[in-house]
């Protein structure tokens, strides 16, 4: 697991060193064991390490000397290795360690850009070919887009620039910073960027099981690829007990992350199961939460949880009164707005995993997409036929008759003129219904395609790694997402076929309760004396809307005051997402400046 960064253009000079170090060092907090930058006329290419697989080897980036000219950089886990290395070397390729990544330059050599296909793992990689004859930049993610990778195109003078981070991007010269007119409504109508935009005009992400071709001086060439083959063998839990057990086996020490729900509580049982059959130290499981009372704690259950799977268990407690500084931070590493208050707990979960000496950590994310698990789901299945719209908005962080009233009569006709991410979202959900999609089918294949990546992985990527602890996801592996998408449409609806999983791994009160996700209490933060309130007022100060000329000032304090009078959780949360994209608009500003790698 790695940062990994670089540039590409014809004719052009050797990079600054001092123009990429600074770009290295807004991403070094995910790669703090090493650091390595190569460049030559018109070209860069460099990683930050957190060393993983084969910690003593492994140097980025990638080098072969029986393959002159091709050099190779990784994040991520290519957890097939071992069994390609084996297929390489038996075609003549020869290897200095054990790494992961060091099999990339030779896979490349046999394969050409297809390469990506005979990867298994959680990846984002940039290839040069320097050969004369074949110069080209090659950049691939896996098939759900757990390790993200963004990119800026310049056409006027033809370079292309990319970083695993959107503050390292912006550190290059020549990538401006121009935040997108609709990146306020995106926010409010997804919650965060959706597809593969960013807030940031000219900033995009390649998309998940994509692969881009930059010839010198042309625009990427993006192509997405079949998915990797995976033949899953048994039923649910087998498929999942496979893959908790492959990604628990590291050569750095692996903990589980326990929210107290049913999605992580499988992988905690099946990991702390594989810890005690491989006679290994008992499993460390982790869950957030904050000092004093308040409502929907799940602290029980992640104990609960922890008892029955047999774990050394922390239960880390936030203070309340740093929550204004962990926004500042998250906004900071995530680089544009995601309107879910579970980032700061993200963010103080992973700080406590890697400050008791933890570098991976096993999570459950992608259960809900992949098996049906959101109401939102549910409730699409017994909806009219107006379904779409109704699902459309409950994605939303403020729904669409609600931030159409506080949009001001400029922003509201732009958007209306525009149109709107959640036009686009509703359209491609009656347009997978009118040629024959069962709704559950269309619904998981926006969630996994768009809103998963975006919304989930690229938040879980950048906050991990921001404490350089790498997060490993069994349920976005291919032959879980196979195996889910096999089943009926009956089992893979309100997660049924993980409830049968987890009958006889997890405890009764975890089966029976509703489900919850793992969040902040925003709406009683909020609450008059809460430990947001006043940096909720002041970003939402009328000076600060006027001037963004977006919101309704007075409208935005009427929401307020009401929200103090009778807290609700929407109102809580459309009164949360403004005051982030304020202040990312004011922390975007300052993206220019070199930052150390402090986290």
């Amino acid at each position: 697991m790695c940062r990994i960064l670089g540039s590409f253009a014809a004719g052009a000079d050797r990079p600054e060193p001092a123009q990429l170090a600074a770009v290295s060092a807004r991403q070094r907090h995910g790669g703090p064991d090493e650091h390595q930058v190569l460049s030559g006329p018109g070209w860069s290419l460099g990683c930050d390490r957190l060393a993983v697989t084969d910690p003593r080897g492994g140097q980025q980036p990638y080098r072969l000397p029986h393959l002159p000219g091709i050099l190779a950089v990784l994040n991520g886990e290519i957890y097939n290795h071992a069994e390609l290395r084996r297929t390489l070397a038996a075609r003549g390729h020869r290897f200095p360690d054990r790494c992961d990544g060091t099999v990339l330059p030779a896979l490349y050599a046999e394969y050409g850009p297809a390469f990506a296909e005979h990867l298994d793992g959680m990846f984002a990689v940039a290839l040069l070919d320097l050969r004369p004859g074949s110069t080209q930049l090659v950049l691939a993610v896996d098939d759900m887009g757990m390790k993200p990778l963004h990119l800026h195109h310049d056409p006027y003078d033809g370079s292309t620039r990319f970083a695993s981070e959107i503050p390292a991007l912006l550190a290059f010269e020549g990538v401006r910073i121009s935040p997108r007119e609709d990146a306020l409504d995106t926010l409010l109508a997804t919650r965060t960027s959706f597809s593969t935009h960013t807030a940031l005009d000219g900033v995009d992400a390649l998309p998940p099981g994509a692969t881009a071709l930059v010839r010198p001086g042309a625009a990427p060439v993006v192509r997405r690829r079949g998915p990797y083959r995976a033949k899953p063998a048994g039923d649910t839990q087998d498929v999942l007990r496979h893959e908790v057990r492959r990604l628990a086996r590291a050569e750095v020490p692996v903990c589980a992350v326990t929210s107290g729900g049913l999605d992580s509580g499988l992988v905690t049982a099946l990991a702390a199961e594989h810890a005690r059959e491989t006679d290994a130290p008992p499993l460390h499981t982790f869950h957030l939460t904050y000092r004093g009372r308040w409502p929907d704690s799940e602290a029980a259950y992640a104990r609960a949880v922890a008892r029955r799977a047999r774990t050394v268990h922390h239960e880390v407690a936030v203070d309340p009164d740093e929550l204004g500084s962990l926004l500042t931070r998250t906004v900071r590493h995530l680089g544009q707005p995601n309107a879910d208050p579970i980032t700061l707990s993200t963010y103080a979960l992973f700080r406590a995993v890697r400050e008791n000496g933890f570098t991976v950590a096993l999570a459950g994310d992608g259960a809900d997409e992949l098996f049906g698990g959101y109401d939102r789901m549910r409730a699409a299945l017994t909806a009219g036929p107006e379904w779409a719209a109704a699902y459309t908005d409950a994605l939303s962080a403020a729904p669409r008759l609600l931030r159409e009233h506080l949009y001001t009569a400029n922003y509201r006709a732009f958007i209306a003129d525009q149109g709107s991410a959640a036009d686009r979202i509703e359209q491609e959900l009656r347009s997978a219904e009118a040629v024959g999609a069962d709704r559950i089918t269309a619904m998981t294949a926006f969630e996994t395609r768009w809103r998963l990546p975006a919304y989930h992985l690229r938040r879980l990527d950048h906050l991990s790694m921001a404490w350089a602890v790498e997060a490993r996801l069994p349920f976005c592996q291919p032959s879980v997402v196979t195996h889910a998408r096999s089943l009926p449409v009956g089992a893979r609806t309100g997660k049924r076929a993980l409830y049968e999983a987890g009958a006889e791994l997890l405890p009764a009160s975890v089966l029976r309760r509703p489900k919850q996700p793992f969040t902040l209490p925003v709406a009683a933060m909020l609450a008059p004396g809460g430990p947001l309130l006043e940096l909720v007022r002041e970003m939402l100060s009328p000076a600060r809307l006027v001037l963004g000329g977006k919101i309704r000032a007075d409208r935005a304090a009427k929401l307020l005051a009401r929200h103090l009078e009778h807290p609700t959780p929407q109102a809580a949360l459309t009164l949360w997402s403004l005051a982030v994209h304020e202040l990312w608009t004011e922390v975007v500003q300052g993206m220019r400046i070199p930052v150390g790698c402090a986290a």
